[in-house]
């Protein structure tokens, strides 16, 4: 099997702290498909956007809102992360959409500091029963740009935001407070491991000034009992069919067969 999920202890860390790190969610096998289709999907580069920072310095994002046959939506519909979430928003969860960041070598911008509820609530989800689960697609570090977190900052509330760039970010003047009182955690990961944070965890992330790439796979969810009560540009409730955890390599191999990777 060689992968993890979620412990007893991680569940603690992210009701305590707003995120907990897993090594291990995909194994070697999983993590080396994942790096192999990413890299060789065409489809995914042409769909992706630049985002840039407040200094100008641009990251693609890929974001998809429905599942398809592919390893991103196996990956979204796996048991190891559905139940995960689940357990730690305590009850069923949905699909809510999944996304590929991509940092590249020397060019890759920074993402402001924000919180994914900050601009969901605008989609009409009224409670923040949401949260995200990122996987490192390249090994993070604190010199490619790797997730920062600040522990505790989802009992803060949700936070006014506004424009930082072409990105959403929270407001500075009460940012600047937080960040004198609370410390910020750089969440450094090697391939295959994953983040799971809360909707107002608050987290951002540097520019890439190093030589390698910083890639990473997000895939968000809200509870089923927090169904948007309007449209938007994200899904509404639809029951997510949970995929056995033995199943995402074979649905890898296929995506890899199709794009001859």
């Amino acid at each position: 099997m060689g992968w993890n999920t979620i412990t007893d202890d991680d569940a603690a860390a992210f009701a305590r702290d707003g995120y907990a790190v897993v090594r291990r969610l995909l194994n070697a096998e999983e993590t080396d498909l994942l790096q192999r289709i990413a890299r060789a999907d065409e489809d995914l580069r042409r769909k992706a956007v630049d985002r840039l920072d407040a200094q100008g310095a641009g990251s693609r994002i890929s974001l998809e809102n429905a599942l398809g046959d592919d390893v991103s939506s196996a990956i979204a519909r796996s048991r190891r992360v559905v139940d995960a979430m689940e357990r730690l928003l305590g009850g069923e969860v949905y699909h809510y959409h999944h996304k590929m960041t991509m940092k590249e070598p020397r060019v890759g911008g920074a993402w402001e500091w924000h919180q994914d509820y900050g601009y969901w609530y605008n989609n009409g989800c009224l409670r923040p029963l949401m949260a995200s689960c990122m996987i490192a697609v390249d090994r993070c570090t604190r010199e490619n740009g790797c997730l920062q977190v600040i522990p505790g900052s989802h009992e803060l509330g949700r936070i006014d935001h506004g424009r930082a760039g072409d990105q959403t970010g929270a407001d500075p003047e009460r940012m600047a407070a937080i960040l004198e009182r609370k410390p910020v955690v750089h969440c450094e990961m090697d391939a295959g491991d994953a983040v799971f944070f809360h909707c107002n965890t608050l987290h951002r992330s540097d520019q890439n000034r190093s030589d390698a790439p910083r890639w990473t796979f997000i895939c968000c969810y809200n509870a089923a009992r927090n169904d948007p009560y309007k449209e938007s540009g994200h899904p509404r409730y639809t029951p997510l069919a949970k995929l056995p955890d033995e199943e995402l390599v074979a649905a890898a191999r296929r995506h890899c067969e199709r794009l001859g990777a």
